[in-house]
């Protein structure tokens, strides 16, 4: 049996000699109570807990595929609409508003490997392994259906992403990337630089005219569709599998590496990385930018999703279901509240962006409180009660292992490169900081 009693320090309110003035706690400020502080740490605590209890992130699941999803593909307008295309080339169009199929087709004879809306949201452009582009009608729902435009192309495309604004769109593949008009059947303009395939490519959403693109020789390739060649390209010591740019900063992307972190670069200088965000135990295959540019979400092989926070190195949130298998495909709604994901078994599932956020109307009073409680949150957040209970995850068993393995990997490096350094002559090792180990060169 526990019992509270009273309990006061003497040194607090004793007098050393009779002389001594008697201490009395006191708050100079007259506009607050004396108790205040201790009551909002208290209100701190429990909103922190609160949020643990109503934290249910899964939504729902998309059942249709019969086979593994590959990509998805937002709407350009449209919340509450996404295409997905799978492994057995097949396309299909979902209602995230309804949770059904609206539109299946079999749209390629091999591996849907990229889809992408033209700008009025009309029609979308989807190449595969088979070497083909075809251009599909939106509205359509005839289950034989032909596309409007096919092209077919010398190699296997990998990649396509569509101007913002302008009737081009520009796709990957062996060795090479090509720029595309929507009436015309041939290439306007073709980049190389001497790379085996490339696996991903992006449109700037602000600067019109910048790509940047992740090769299979483990570079990152920029370009500009005014320029003949390449701009620049970084080399680093694993491959990189997808990257998102910033949609509110133009200049920042971020990339899905093979060594289970992903890298945000700033254009205007590529020779290091900005930041490193590092909690996934397997590759990261997949990175979206929510539309604020302040967070972003990741999907590895390790089962499991998170969402970092751009601007720091460890992820706010983690996303697992005993079910899920590893994670082909992640986007970010529009209205950045949901995420939706794609994986290896078939399904595509969405979750909350926040995982205790109240779906649905509030009231007045409880939108307030909400505000309320998150002001005390970021204001206690430094405490270390509040602070663990706000950090403490849930992980499954293999995650949490590999974690604890790769823990010991780092801290065994650490110590062997302080042996090296302490037993070498001085200024023989270099120094290089943890951002700049896993880029190897820099080319302009």
């Amino acid at each position: 049996m526990k019992v509270k009693v009273l309990s006061r320090n003497p040194d607090e309110y004793l007098r050393e000699t009779k002389r001594d003035i008697h201490k009395i706690p006191r708050n100079f400020d007259p506009s607050l109570h004396p108790f205040q502080a201790a009551r909002e740490y208290t209100k701190a605590l429990n909103a922190v807990k609160l949020e643990k209890v109503f934290a249910k992130p899964f939504i729902g699941n998309l059942e249709g595929h019969r086979d593994a999803i590959s990509c998805i593909c937002k709407h350009p307008s449209q919340l509450s609409t996404i295409l997905s295309g799978a492994y057995d080339g097949e396309v299909r169009t979902w209602s995230l508003s309804l949770g059904t199929c609206t539109r299946a087709f079999l749209a390629h004879d091999g591996i849907v490997r990229g889809i992408a809306y033209m700008p009025d949201g009309k029609h979308f452009i989807t190449v595969s392994d088979d070497k083909t582009i075809k251009t599909w009608d939106v509205v359509s729902a005839d289950e034989d259906e032909e596309p409007v435009n096919t092209i077919v192309n010398k190699t296997v495309l990998t990649g396509i992403t569509h101007h913002r604004a302008n009737p081009t769109f520009v796709t990957c593949g062996e060795g090479i990337c090509q720029m595309w008009e929507d009436t015309r059947n041939e290439p306007l303009r073709t980049f190389k630089w001497g790379v085996d395939s490339l696996l991903d490519i992006k449109f700037n959403p602000i600067q019109k005219d910048l790509l940047a693109s992740c090769a299979s020789d483990r570079s990152i390739i920029l370009y500009d569709t005014r320029e003949t060649g390449p701009l620049t390209r970084i080399i680093m010591k694993l491959r990189s599998n997808k990257l998102s740019w910033n949609p509110m900063e133009a200049f920042i992307f971020t990339c899905a590496n093979e060594d289970y972190n992903l890298y945000t670069y700033d254009t205007r200088k590529m020779k290091t990385p900005v930041n490193v965000h590092m909690d996934h135990v397997e590759a990261v295959i997949d990175v979206d930018y929510s539309p604020t540019g302040r967070e972003f979400v990741s999907g590895s092989y390790d089962k499991s999703i998170r969402i970092f926070e751009a601007n720091k190195g460890h992820s706010r949130e983690v996303y697992h279901t005993r079910r899920m298998h590893r994670l082909t495909c992640v986007g970010w709604s529009l209205d950045n509240k949901f995420v939706i994901s794609g994986s290896d078994e078939m399904n595509l599932r969405i979750w909350k962006a926040k995982a205790s956020e109240k779906l649905g109307i509030l009231r007045a009073r409880e939108r307030n409180a909400l505000l309320v409680n998150d002001a005390l949150k970021e204001k206690y957040a430094a405490h270390p009660e509040v602070r663990r209970i706000a950090r403490h995850r849930q992980v499954p068993k293999h995650i949490y292992n590999a974690r604890a393995e790769l823990r010991t990997i780092r801290e065994k490096s650490k110590r062997k490169e302080a042996n090296r350094r302490y037993h070498s002559k001085k200024g023989t090792i270099p120094f290089v900081s943890e951002r700049q180990k896993n880029v190897v060169a820099h080319e302009s």
